[in-house]
């Protein structure tokens, strides 16, 4: 049984010029050091587990928001890689209903796990409108900024001088100082102890999102507890693109200090195109069918790719 699931609207029609948040992005310092990096448990991509030494660097604190991102279209008129029709070139064989403006949609049904069905490609999905056309950021200038590419993250850390975290980066970051532990905040299990650490999905997954840590869907930044060097949503909410390109077989090569990953990536899951590394997980998270939440865990997208799940942040480079 499929749920149909209308999109929900969100206060009318979010305008950058007016809703926009220019106010710079708090960022944390995080102090160079050492740190098993991976899981010794994980799939194999994610193993072996080795050791990384990372310089010191600042990071943004939240995942950057709609309002943050909102400010960079009002300053610069980008135009994000969802609201551009495809390259036909780049995709010859795919269906034209596919090959105009949109991008992914999680979509609850009622289905059995072994049948990832749960994605539309929904036209006109884009970041002012997550889940197609009826939905809207209005209000929610502090949630983060979602259906965002990989190029479009990109575009905006260049604009704001920064750049993406490297991979390395990123889980040193998100450990915030517990090495070797299996969640951000420790080893207690998220809700086990009726205290909620992060923003994944409750309930049968994919058909209802039960909301019981508070949220059925993304929540605002700073919902949750920061980890132990002050970030807030390394865990859940939305997933975070990296710098890195993928590669399954990288850490078994990586240099020991400040590794930036491969120069390119191999074609992996059938994709016609090398992908680059998401860390984090997101709000769809859950322990039945995708445990990523996690911060030794890896997944990974191509440059162009968006969802309405994924988002990112930044970091810049210190003296």
């Amino acid at each position: 049984m499929i749920i149909v699931v209308l999109a929900i609207g969100w206060g009318g029609e979010f305008d950058p010029a007016s809703d926009s948040d220019a106010t710079p992005a708090e960022t944390v310092r995080i102090p160079g050091g050492t740190f098993w990096m991976g899981r010794a448990s994980g799939a194999e991509d994610e193993q072996p587990l080795h050791e990384v030494v990372i310089a010191a660097f600042e990071m943004d604190a939240t995942e950057v928001t709609v309002g943050q991102f909102a400010a960079f279209v009002k300053a610069t008129g980008y135009v994000t890689t969802a609201e551009q029709a495809p390259d036909p070139r780049r995709y010859p064989s795919s269906d034209p209903a596919y090959l105009k403006p949109g991008s992914a949609v999680f979509v609850p049904m009622d289905v059995p796990l072994d049948i990832p069905v749960w994605w539309r490609y929904v036209g006109g999905a884009n970041w002012r409108y997550p889940e197609g056309p009826q939905s809207s950021v209005k209000g929610k200038k502090n949630y983060p900024v979602v259906q965002i590419t990989w190029d479009d993250a990109t575009a905006y850390a260049k604009w704001a001088g920064k750049r993406l975290p490297t991979e390395a980066e990123w889980e040193f970051a998100a450990r915030g100082g517990l090495d070797r532990k299996t969640y951000v905040w420790g080893d207690h299990k998220n809700g086990a102890d009726g205290k909620w650490y992060a923003n994944v999905y409750q309930g049968q997954f994919p058909a209802r999102d039960a909301g019981s840590d508070g949220f059925a869907g993304l929540s605002p930044v700073k919902s949750f507890q920061p980890n132990g060097y002050g970030l807030y949503d390394m865990s859940g909410n939305a997933w975070e693109w990296c710098a890195d390109w993928y590669d399954p077989g990288y850490y078994a090569r990586s240099p020991k200090e400040n590794p930036r990953g491969p120069d390119t990536g191999p074609l992996v899951g059938g994709e016609r195109q090398p992908q680059k590394v998401r860390r984090g997980g997101s709000f769809l998270c859950d322990d039945s069918y995708c445990s990523r939440y996690v911060p030794g865990a890896r997944d990974k997208n191509p440059t162009d790719s968006s969802a309405n799940h994924t988002g990112f942040r930044c970091v810049r480079d210190v003296k």
